[in-house]
């Protein structure tokens, strides 16, 4: 602004409304009470006590119009800014706007001090934040705005003050470690990408013109480009090496003491490494001689205390006093581990395929070892074994079967434990006789010298004995595939070849039964063999009757074999476990005498297949040669997948437990539309199951991540009462329970890394509850009738379905139709209606 007739030459001929612009706002200055009458003629009364203001003295807040700002070229956020807030103002344009607007003059509250201004330039501030109440504040002395302009320079500290100098580090030595820093560092090894956009030469130097475009227009539009996967680019993660550092635990303590300033200090440390002279003068000093003297007796008798028993074990739980239902009120549940078999050296890349208690010999069981893939066929491969192990030693089996293949299932007799029938990965079945090697297992009891205690070095394995088969199928009539299961028939019936059962005229389990994946059932006599026809249980083996075993696989041939054909389609199901009824009556009084026939015997099976399957089959149905198989009776596909467990319960021999790899299930052998029971999906796969040996309601189910489910009917049935966590670190594979005497119950459970874990059974899930028994078999009637209840249900709705689609339809024509019709129905309602009440017609339709 250069001068006060430039600012108002251009408002010479405006009003006086334009030129005063805006209505001022009120002031917010607050005031008292008694000033509320002076309008009114009153003299106000002088408050009491004046307000002081919240602002400096020698400054004035203003608030400025936007016709103020933009007369004196002080516009905000224009022409002064929070970085540039400053505008010098003439002292006579100021005076000359407030004689020309007088008291509509934004300066007006100023006028006496801007008249009183000794200088010829006034200072205005532009207040970005409001600090004082408005946007602008006028300084009002000369000496406030030389300070605002030239602030004074700090004062410098006067030289008498002493300065305290920071104490200065001292030089760092470094050992190495800086080298390891930079190694570890990341830095950019790659080039940069660099683009260059430019415009083509003809456009240089021509206008821009901007025009509408439609966005679909194929050449200038909007072209989408959507993010991909690049297949053929990948990055490679490099193996980086990360350093960690072991510091002791840390710990804040406070204390009522002097606090003193904290200073920068650096603690360099050095490793001390003893030299051989002083390691071997330790080694040799009298002093720790003495003390491995002393400490060495007790450290073997509490080594030797802790193999024995769990010094760890509440024995105060016994004294409880037993609740209403049978067992402790305070019982644990957890399944607490009470022994680890594992041997390395046989055990070495294969798992355990099929474990059995010994039947008679308590705390001995055996184990079949397999390898996790198919073998291949070389003539150097590891041998396949059923190893025996014992609670009496630890470190190594006592006992070692040979086979011609891996094992994959084996089963006691159940008149003669010395005799073990076993199945191959490659078809065959075969035979052994432990006759001669059974005092090596009864010798559990035998005390352990003080020499041979603790002996973890020797572990002499050639005195294990190595027990080859004594009989094996041929390999003409061998399956075709892996035996997958196999089991002895009871002793109170034999099968014909075919398939009758007979009485047993030796009342022992002579006959084995056994599936494979090449989907059929074989029936192996054993009497067939010359070897087992002499006394089993009077014959003593010799050198001579052991080599006329050599070559055993030329005699021994299946009685007879069943197909598993499909029912619908074609092709057959493959088997992987099954499970029959065992017959327990002698036969004396339910044989037909002209034919030696036992028609009580239940010839029927349930089989678990390969595809999750549950089929329902007759062993002993009418057979045609002209058939290629025999038809199962029922299949209901319950399981989505490879079905691992179907047995029968210990307690009802007509309920059957079947776990396939998502959910189980439970049978009732007289219900055949399917079972009472199934349960949800799991979240893990289930690898394995069984009963449990003394409770009805109890089975237990192993899982892929190395826990174990236990499930009790009685207390809940959508989920387990107890979960396992940790049972063992790989897939579970077999698991079987063991009665040892009345007060230990144990549980083994096998890994897909050869570890065989026994489990002890609390008393929890191992003793049985009052009426326990008949309180399960009214459940599974239960179930029974909701079953049939909802099939019923399902039976009547497919009907009314089928009822639907019979009706007619209409067509759209028809609906058509009455659709009009119905809205002529709505008119015609709607015209009476205005018409009025008189009309007779108008009465019957709003009836």
């Amino acid at each position: 602004m250069s001068s006060s007739s430039s600012v108002f030459g251009s408002d010479e001929n405006s009003s006086d409304s334009e030129m005063a612009g805006p209505k001022k706002p009120k002031s917010k200055v607050k005031k008292s009470p008694d000033r509320k009458k002076k309008g009114k003629g009153k003299k106000a009364q002088t408050p009491v006590e004046e307000e002081k203001p919240s602002h400096p003295e020698d400054i004035l807040p203003l608030l400025l119009t936007s016709v103020t700002q933009e007369m004196f070229g002080c516009i905000a956020e224009e022409h002064v800014t929070g970085e540039s807030p400053y505008k010098l103002l003439k002292k006579d344009d100021v005076v000359q706007d407030m004689k020309k607007r007088a008291a509509v003059s934004d300066f007006s509250p100023a006028k006496q001090i801007v008249l009183d201004y000794p200088d010829e330039e006034l200072l205005l501030v532009y207040d970005r934040t409001f600090a004082y109440g408005q946007c602008f504040y006028l300084v009002l002395t000369p000496e406030a705005k030389e300070k605002i302009l030239k602030p004074p320079t700090p004062v410098e500290q006067e030289a008498e003050e002493e300065v305290e100098v920071p104490p200065r580090p001292e030089h760092w030595i470094g050992l190495g470690s800086e080298h390891e820093i930079e190694a570890e560092s990341v830095r950019e090894t790659r080039k940069k990408l660099q683009y260059a956009f430019s415009r083509e030469r003809r456009a240089f130097g021509q206008p821009v013109c901007f025009s509408d475009r439609s966005a679909t227009d194929a050449q200038t539009g909007l072209i989408d480009c959507a993010s991909y996967e690049d297949s053929s680019f990948s990055i490679k993660r490099v193996q980086l090496d990360s350093s960690i550092q072991a510091i002791p635990t840390l710990q804040n303590n406070s204390a009522q003491t002097q606090w003193k300033f904290q200073k920068n200090a650096s603690t360099q440390y050095a490793l001390e490494q003893l030299t051989d002279e002083e390691k071997e003068g330790i080694l040799q000093s009298g002093s720790l001689k003495r003390f491995m003297n002393l400490v060495t007796p007790r450290t073997l008798v509490n080594l030797q205390q802790e193999a024995i028993m769990n010094v760890f074990k509440d024995d105060c739980e016994n004294l409880e006093e037993v609740a209403e239902h049978g067992r402790p009120a305070k019982a644990s549940k957890d399944l607490m581990i009470y022994q680890d078999f594992v041997n390395q050296k046989y055990t070495q890349d294969k798992k355990v395929s099929s474990i059995n208690w010994h039947p008679n010999i308590h705390g001995v069981i055996a184990v079949a070892m397999a390898g996790k893939k198919k073998r291949a066929a070389t003539f150097v491969d590891k041998p396949s074994l059923i190893l025996f192990y014992s609670f009496s030693n630890l470190f190594q089996p006592l006992l070692l079967l040979e086979g011609p293949d891996d094992i994959l299932a084996f089963e006691f007799c159940p008149s003669d434990p010395n005799i073990i029938v076993g199945g191959c990965r490659n078809g065959q079945v075969v035979l052994w006789d432990i006759s001669a090697h059974v005092t090596v297992l009864q010798a559990t009891d035998k005390k352990v010298s003080d020499d041979d205690k603790f002996d973890l070095t020797d572990t002499k394995d050639d005195t294990i004995p190595l027990l080859h088969y004594c009989a094996a199928s041929t390999l003409q009539s061998k399956h075709r595939g892996a035996v997958t299961d196999i089991t002895w028939l009871p002793p109170a019936f034999a099968v014909t070849d075919t398939g009758v059962p007979v009485k047993n005229q030796h009342k022992m389990s002579v006959q084995v039964l056994s599936c494979s994946l090449d989907c059929t059932l074989k029936f192996w006599d054993v009497q067939t063999l010359k070897w087992f026809n002499e006394s089993v249980l009077e014959r003593k083996l010799t050198d001579q009757k052991m080599q006329s075993f050599r070559q055993p696989e030329r005699t021994w041939k299946p009685l007879f074999q069943v197909s598993l054909s499909k029912i619908d389609t074609s092709g057959e199901y493959v088997p992987l476990r099954f499970s029959m009824e065992h017959y327990t009556c002698n036969g004396e009084d339910h044989e037909d005498v002209n034919s030696n026939m036992l028609p009580d015997v239940n010839t029927k099976l349930y089989i678990g297949t390969e595809d999750g399957e549950i089929i329902y089959t007759d062993w002993a149905q009418g057979k045609d040669e002209s058939e290629q198989g025999t038809k199962p009776l029922h299949c209901f596909s319950v399981h989505h997948w490879v079905v691992n467990t179907v047995q029968r319960s210990p307690f009802f021999k007509n309920i059957i437990l079947s776990v396939g790899e998502w959910n189980f299930a439970i049978w009732r052998e007289e219900v055949m539309e399917g079972p009472i029971i199934q349960s949800a999906n799991s979240d893990q796969t289930y690898c394995a199951g069984c009963w449990s040996l003394s409770r009805p309601a109890v089975f237990f189910i192993g899982k892929e991540d190395g826990s174990v489910e236990v499930w009790n009917l009685l207390e809940r049935t959508s989920e387990p009462v107890h979960v396992q966590e940790h049972v063992s670190k790989a897939r579970i594979t077999c698991m079987k329970p063991c009665m040892l005497s009345s007060r230990q119950h144990f549980l083994a459970v096998t890994d897909d890394e050869g570890l065989v874990r026994i489990l002890e059974i609390p008393k929890a899930f191992h003793v049985c509850a009052r009426h326990e028994s008949s309180g399960v078999m009214k459940y599974f009637e239960m179930e029974e009738k909701r079953l049939k209840s909802f099939l019923e249900m399902e039976e009547l709705w497919g009907k009314e379905r089928k009822e639907d689609k019979k009706k007619p339809t209409r067509t759209v024509l028809e609906l058509t139709k009455q659709q009009e019709y119905d809205e002529f129905l709505i008119l015609e309602k709607q015209i009476l209606k205005d018409i009025g009440p008189p009309s007779a017609a108008v009465g019957t339709e709003d009836t």
